[in-house]
């Protein structure tokens, strides 16, 4: 069975990897060879997939923002159409990654009309769509639309998708984390020591608006509190050089950590992190955080002025609930003071961190059962077999 997988960013890249080893498993069990070949990057590739091109490092938020990549991004999509049009797959699956995949989900629609075309994790137009027409190609395109967010399935359904809530893959993969104890053992992070994971970039505009603020915070931290440490996984290895400049800068108590992610994610008492799907993965192992980011100041004139503020938060975690349960510092109160005192209130206040770790619960029960993974791969491959 040869399926193609489209899907960008570091995020992207993971969902695609957590959605591929749970088809490689279903696939053995119907006796069947799978053939994957994807637009994403190299934890895909572990998982099995002929990586067609790389698109981890290609993506950004924002207009300006967006200007270096519009180039690459449509040499992507180009090359993923004149694969399809050589080799049409049994079936598409397309994960997020929007511009690309409305590209790629129109042209099989049109010249493959056979070939299935799934949409898992859709574009979140259920938070933020202007206009309605690309909802209407989304869903003129999709022949099963797999939702991992209650309120995203029922906007596609009301627009006339078959859509199936499965629930949010990360269920899956935090419950496979390590214990508190056995991920602070593993990192050296002895007990008394206060342990802050550091979340400053997944795309390159991030190093530009957002690594300078974080580490100033953190630096501010580490004056009144000397026993904390900072831990920071990398998102993509050509990131390493300039985080390890900026930690030398800012003199900060830190260490890089790459491939021991989830370590992180379980042995930390706090985060200060960029908005994206890190906040739900810290959220799924109680970990209070502060939530900033930052876009060029013509993209936040543009969505103040002409989405008129329509998006109603950044954090993924407070989208699911619709409320404010993480604290999120955008725009011009993304300041190191302000980070600084929303830290220090939820590392010193037991009641507010209390607060925060129900309302975590709460949003727990929002995201779906353990298997995931596995009801995605069984939706999906039902389109085929």
């Amino acid at each position: 069975m040869r399926i193609f997988i489209s899907t960008g960013e570091v995020s992207g890249d993971l969902q695609g990897a957590l959605l591929i080893t749970a088809l490689q498993r279903h696939v053995m069990t119907r006796g069947l060879k799978l053939e994957i070949v994807a637009l994403g990057g190299n934890q895909m590739a572990a998982a099995g997939a002929t990586i067609l091109g790389d698109t981890s490092a290609i993506g950004s938020m924002g207009i300006i923002e967006a200007l270096p990549y519009f180039i690459p991004t449509i040499q992507v999509q180009r090359r993923a159409i004149a694969y399809l049009k050589q080799h049409p797959p049994d079936l598409i699956v397309l994960i997020d990654y929007m511009t690309p995949n409305i590209g790629i989900g129109s042209y099989m629609h049109e010249h493959f009309p056979n070939v299935p075309v799934v949409y898992y994790i859709a574009p979140q137009e259920w938070v933020w769509s202007l206009s309605l027409e690309r909802t209407k190609r989304i869903v003129s395109f999709t022949d099963k639309l797999l939702a991992i967010f209650p309120e995203e399935a029922r906007y596609y359904q009301e627009k006339g998708a078959r859509v199936h809530w499965v629930g949010h893959p990360l269920v899956d993969k935090m419950a496979n984390a390590p214990s508190r104890e056995a991920a602070r053992t593993s990192l050296g992070i002895k007990p008394e020591q206060i342990a802050i994971a550091l979340f400053p970039a997944s795309r390159h505009q991030e190093l530009k608006y957002l690594l300078p603020v974080i580490f100033k915070a953190a630096q501010n931290l580490q004056s009144k509190l000397p026993e904390v440490h900072f831990w920071i996984p990398l998102s993509l290895e050509i990131f390493r050089d300039r985080i390890e400049k900026s930690i030398q800068h800012y003199g900060l108590q830190a260490t890089i950590v790459s491939g021991q992610k989830q370590e992180v994610f379980a042995a930390v008492d706090f985060a200060i992190t960029k908005s994206g799907t890190v906040n739900l993965e810290l959220a799924l192992l109680n970990v209070p955080q502060v939530v900033v980011y930052c876009l060029s100041p013509f993209t936040a004139w543009i969505g103040r002025n002409i989405l008129k503020g329509s998006i109603p938060f950044a954090s993924p975690v407070n989208l699911v609930m619709m409320r404010e349960i993480v604290p999120e510092l955008l725009q011009e109160k993304a300041t190191a003071e302000n980070i600084t005192q929303a830290a220090m209130e939820l590392l010193l206040n037991n009641e507010k961190k209390q607060i925060t770790l129900e309302d975590y619960q709460q949003m727990r029960e929002s995201l779906g059962e353990l298997g995931v993974c596995d009801r995605a791969a069984q939706e999906i491959l039902e389109m085929k077999i």
